[in-house]
Parts: structure tokens; sequence; C-alpha cells
């Protein structure tokens, strides 16, 4: 065998029961070693090491959380571990393993895994994919694919995979590009590979203030008004491939004027467009007036690769070319 593995544990579903003296719903309480103990098979596939990095829900990660994790993936890859599997609630794992995938440098693979049914229910599945993302993280084939995802056997990469379904074991899928492999028997079928995007220089300062603004039917943009004091960058997450109200565009053009604003679409699967509508709030209108084309991220991928770049103190240039690069 010969193969470490590091597991490093952040809470969520995966981690949460009961107890005599909460009867209700679940918290995070299960340690690493719990986890471990839940799924035996784990020392069939490497030398697992265990730590608690963070204990809390998926909803109250951070940005900073994520920095510091990086910051410890990295010790660990420089000290010659094969693979690092990270475990998380759900509900933030498509951001955090993308924001993961930018800042990221190391060679030893990286997967996030989770739960949708907690330990204290039938059919849970943490233990199986803590297991899986085991296997994958210990794998050759892994390396240089960069930051992946493994949940229900399914190997994602976390540019594309998206939680799709609130409750349903098979909520997470790559709606523009698929699964990237399979766990077939214990073992990672590599199907295919993506180009790891490229990275970006961890923040050595306060993150900046990015936040998103959804297109909604009707909507006057009053969420718009004062942005300019409040934020250092926004995403607008349009309708279709890339578009607004009308009356949004005097107030997004002002605010374009002082900080980057990125444009993508509330789908979030397929690219905004560039140049097929011609109306006040289309996609070339827009971008004429200054905003940035997201390409196929979407909007919370969107927002954190413009978060990313500010913090590294991205010029304009700097941050289209990103976004240029993920398209």
């Amino acid at each position: 065998m010969n193969r470490t593995v590091l597991v490093l544990t952040l809470g969520g579903t995966i981690a949460m029961t009961r107890t005599d003296a909460t009867p209700g719903g679940v918290k995070p309480r299960l340690s690493g070693a719990d986890l471990v103990a839940a799924a035996p098979a784990l020392k069939d596939v490497a030398e697992i090491t265990v730590e608690d990095f963070r204990q809390m829900p998926g909803a109250s990660l951070t940005i900073n959380d994520i920095v510091a994790l990086v910051e410890r993936l990295t010790t660990a890859d420089a000290d010659g571990i094969h693979g690092v599997v990270v475990t998380q609630g759900t509900d933030t794992l498509e951001e955090t393993a993308f924001l993961t995938d930018l800042y990221y440098r190391g060679k030893a693979p990286v997967v996030f895994t989770g739960a949708m049914r907690n330990p204290a229910i039938p059919g849970a599945d943490g233990p199986a994919n803590l297991l899986a993302a085991a296997q994958t993280a210990a794998a050759l084939d892994a390396r240089g694919l960069g930051v992946l995802v493994v949940l229900g056997d399914e190997i994602h990469a976390a540019r594309y995979v998206r939680k799709t379904h609130t409750i349903s074991t098979a909520a997470f899928a790559s709606p523009e590009a698929g699964p990237i492999g399979h766990l077939v028997e214990g073992v990672p079928r590599i199907r295919c590979s993506v180009e790891p995007g490229p990275t970006v220089p961890l923040p050595d300062a306060q993150v900046p203030r990015v936040e998103v603004i959804a297109a909604t039917l009707g909507s006057d943009g009053i969420l718009l008004e004062g942005l300019e004091d409040k934020v250092h960058g926004l995403v607008i997450a349009a309708f279709g491939a890339g578009h607004v109200p009308e009356t949004w565009c005097a107030r997004l053009e002002a605010l374009a004027d002082t900080m980057p604003v990125v444009l993508a679409s509330r789908i979030g699967v397929g690219s905004v467009l560039a140049s097929t509508y011609a109306f006040p709030g289309s996609e070339s209108d827009l971008l004429g007036r200054g905003l940035i084309g997201a390409g196929a991220l979407d909007p919370y991928k969107a927002r954190l690769l413009l978060s990313a770049q500010l913090a590294a103190g991205g010029s304009r240039a700097d941050i289209e070319k990103a976004f240029a690069a993920r398209r």
C-alpha cells in the first residue's frame, strides 16, 4: 500500500448527529476519527491521517476559512502526502472546492466530499462518500486534474460541479460537462480530464467584499443603489444569456465606473453571450457599458473568482483575462 491520505474535516451533514441533550435536529458533533471509524475499508486504501480543521455547518464557512485550508493543503503537499480528502457541508461545497481550485498549487490530489443524509438516519451516505473520496485521492490518475469533488461514486471537476437538488443523494452534477469519472469496484476510472485553470495568489490582507445581485421580473434595481460605498466588486445574476431590465442600465453603468461589475447568468448552465442581442439591457449593451462577461461561470463561482482577483490586486485587464481563461 505505502500510500498516505490526509483527511481534513470541516463539519457539515457528514459529521452531524443528535445527542440526548438535543434530541431534535442534528448539529456538527462527530470528529474526523468518528468518520474514519464508520468506514473501516479505508485501512485498505492508504495510511489515513485525520485532522479536525473546522467543525461547523457548510453555510457558516467563509473565504478566510478556505484560505487557511489551502495553506494547510500546501504544507501537506510539501510534506509528501499522496492525497487529501476534505469533508464538509454540501451547502457550500461547490463554492469551497472551486475557490480551493483557484488557490491550490500543489501536486497531491485534493478531493472534497460530504453527505446528503446525516449519520442519524437510515441510508447515511457519508461513509461511502468518504471511502470513494479517499480511493480517488490515493490514485495516481487523480494527479494533475485540479481539485475534485466525489459523491455517489461520481468524480467531478471543481470547475463544473454544482449542487442541483436540496435533499437527493444524487444532488451533485456537472451540467456543463458531466462527471470526469466514476468509482468502479473501488477503483477510480477517469474518463476525461479537465485542464486546470490559472491559479491566483493567496490574499495577504482582508478579502474584498463582493456580492451577487439577481435580476428578477419587474425589478427596478433598487438593490443596486448605494453599492459603490459598500462593496468592492459586484456580480449580476442576469436573465438568460446576460440580460437585465432596461431600468437597471444607468445604475450598472455608473457602478462599472467605480468597480468591476461582472455579468453572469442566473441559469447557471451555458455561457453569457457577447454580441447576439442589442436591446437596452442586453449582453452587448451591458458589455458596452463596462461590465465584464463571466463566460460559462455561474454567478457564485464568478463572485469567488472576482474576489480572488481583487484580493490579489488584479487590474481590470487581469480580471478580464481571468474570466476569459475560464470560458
